[in-house]
C-alpha cells in the first residue's frame, strides 16, 4: 500500500504581516506530529519555518531539518537547532532541496517568499517531468496563493499548460484537510505504483 511518512513544507523564513500564517504553520506542524508523521522543513527557526518546527516538536513530533552552512545564522540559531532530532547541514541550496525532496513522501507549501514559490514550482515540474508521483499541496491560508493559482489558470488557457502535461497539485484552504487530502491522493494511486513513482524514498536523478 502507498503511504506517507514524511512531510516536507516549504514556507517563509518571515512570519510576514498577518499572524494567521505562522498560527497555520504551528497548527501544521503539531497535526503532522499528532499523525505520526514526520516534518521535513528547511531548518530555520524563526518566521513560518520556526512555527511550523515548534509545533512539531511540542507535539512530541520528529523534524528533520535540511540548512545550507551559509544560512544557519540567518535563519536559524545553533541552539535551537540542536533541538531537531536529525539535521542535515548542506554546502548549498541545490543540495539542500535535493535532500529535502530525497526525505519526502509529499510536500506542502505554506505562504512564504520567492524562494517558497521556487521550491514548490521545481517538484512541480518534477512531477510534470515524470519524476515522481508524489502529493503536491499548496495551502491557500487566507488566499494568501490565489494570485498564484490563477496564473497556472491563465498558463493553461494561453496554452503553456497542455491536457497532457502531467501536473497535479491539490489545493487546501484550510490546515485542518491538509493531511487527509494528502493521504487520500496516495491512496488513490494505482496499486504498486507507489515506490515505481517516487513515493517511500524514491531519488530522483538526471534533474
Amino acid at each position: 500500500m502507498n503511504t506517507i511518512r514524511s512531510v516536507c513544507v516549504y514556507c517563509g523564513s518571515s512570519p510576514g504581516r498577518d499572524e494567521i500564517y505562522a498560527k497555520a504553520g504551528h497548527l501544521l506542524g503539531r497535526s503532522l506530529a499528532k499523525s505520526g508523521l514526520r516534518l521535513v522543513y528547511g531548518g530555520g527557526t524563526k518566521g513560518i519555518m520556526g512555527a511550523v518546527a515548534e509545533g512539531a516538536l511540542k507535539a512530541g513530533g520528529k523534524v528533520t531539518g535540511i540548512i545550507p552552512r551559509f544560512l544557519i545564522n540567518k535563519e536559524a540559531t545553533e541552539t535551537a537547532l540542536d533541538r531537531l532530532d536529525e539535521l542535515l547541514i548542506t554546502d548549498n541550496m541545490h543540495e539542500r532541496k535535493h535532500k529535502m525532496f530525497e526525505k519526502s513522501d509529499a510536500f506542502v507549501a505554506l505562504p512564504g517568499g520567492i524562494g517558497t514559490v521556487e521550491e514548490i514550482v521545481e517538484v512541480m515540474t518534477w512531477g510534470q517531468l515524470g519524476h515522481h508521483r508524489k502529493p503536491i499541496l499548496i495551502a491557500n491560508i487566507d488566499g494568501y496563493w490565489t494570485p498564484l493559482l490563477r496564473l497556472f489558470d491563465q498558463m493553461r488557457d494561453l496554452g503553456f499548460i497542455s491536457s497532457s502535461m502531467n501536473i497535479h497539485f491539490h489545493v487546501a484552504d484550510r490546515v485542518e484537510d491538509i493531511i487527509p487530502m494528502l493521504r487520500a491522493a496516495v491512496k488513490s494511486l494505482p496499486a504498486g505504483a507507489g515506490d515505481a513513482a517516487g513515493i517511500n524514498g524514491a531519488e530522483i536523478s538526471g534533474v
